[in-house]
């Protein structure tokens, strides 16, 4: 665990972010420690990447902490929770982008890359989910990673898309079983987006293609969705609740 001192009991909200080493996560943790959360970047195994969003932040002058933690392992998703609390009092928002994507026509897909897809993207959101539901403070808010390819339908995309329709699913039951809490639960829906989980494998034309397709003719970038989760994070968007935001320019 990389740390920047905190004083424990700290009024300062608090943020947890998985897969924040890199990508949308990463920029999610720099946008709401930006908004005046303390931060904590939760990784899987690339400490330095981890160690650069920490970095970023306070040289800002933000807060946070890096903490390793599998999503998948309730054990140490349960101790991401046990630093956080520790280290600033509790927990006030928690986004889930950890995620990972393997394609393939359903034909050809090897059971071994959907097993490994099912651990992270559903099991991992379900013990992220369920620890988020127990620890989070009024006021607070879970914010889930699903995708718009569940809307597009791309060939290729059945096992990683049928994963996110599970997370859909538990985003939107989960927000009706913490009635009572103070709690908002939604799930945010990228199109396209310029990070390395959607550019690795494609060429440049495939690119170019996918980018032309939304009316705004580009693809997404990390900043475009870190807004997205700053506003359902905050105070502005507390009337959003249950819901699933496809933030993707219009493509779908």
């Amino acid at each position: 665990m990389t740390e920047h001192s905190s004083t424990p009991g700290t009024s300062r909200r608090v943020a947890v972010v998985t897969g924040g080493s890199r990508g949308i996560g990463r920029e999610t943790a720099e946008r709401l420690a930006a908004d005046g959360y303390a931060v904590v970047v939760n990784y899987a195994g690339n400490e330095a990447e981890a160690d650069k969003t920490v970095a970023a932040v306070t040289e800002a002058g933000g807060e946070a902490i890096a903490v390793r933690a599998d999503v998948a392992d309730q054990t140490e998703v349960a101790a991401l929770f046990d630093a956080t609390e520790s280290t600033y009092g509790g927990v006030d928002v928690v986004v889930h982008a950890a995620g990972v994507m393997a394609l393939a026509p359903l034909v050809d897909l090897d059971l071994d890359a959907l097993d490994r897809m099912h651990r992270t993207n559903i099991r991992g959101t379900f013990v992220v989910d369920q620890q988020a539901a127990r620890r989070l403070r009024a006021g607070g808010a879970l914010i889930n990673f699903s995708s718009s390819v569940l809307a597009l339908a791309i060939p290729g995309y059945s096992a990683y898309a049928a994963t996110k329709g599970a997370v859909e699913a538990m985003t939107l039951i989960v927000a009706r079983e913490l009635r009572g809490r103070d709690v908002t639960v939604n799930a945010v829906a990228p199109g396209p987006t310029a990070t390395a989980l959607f550019l690795d494998g494609k060429d440049e034309e495939t690119i170019a293609r996918m980018a032309a397709q939304p009316p705004l003719e580009r693809l997404g970038t990390p900043r475009d969705i870190a807004e997205v989760v700053s506003f359902l994070a905050g105070p502005a968007g507390r009337w959003v609740n249950g819901q699933v935001l496809r933030a993707n320019g219009g493509i779908a």
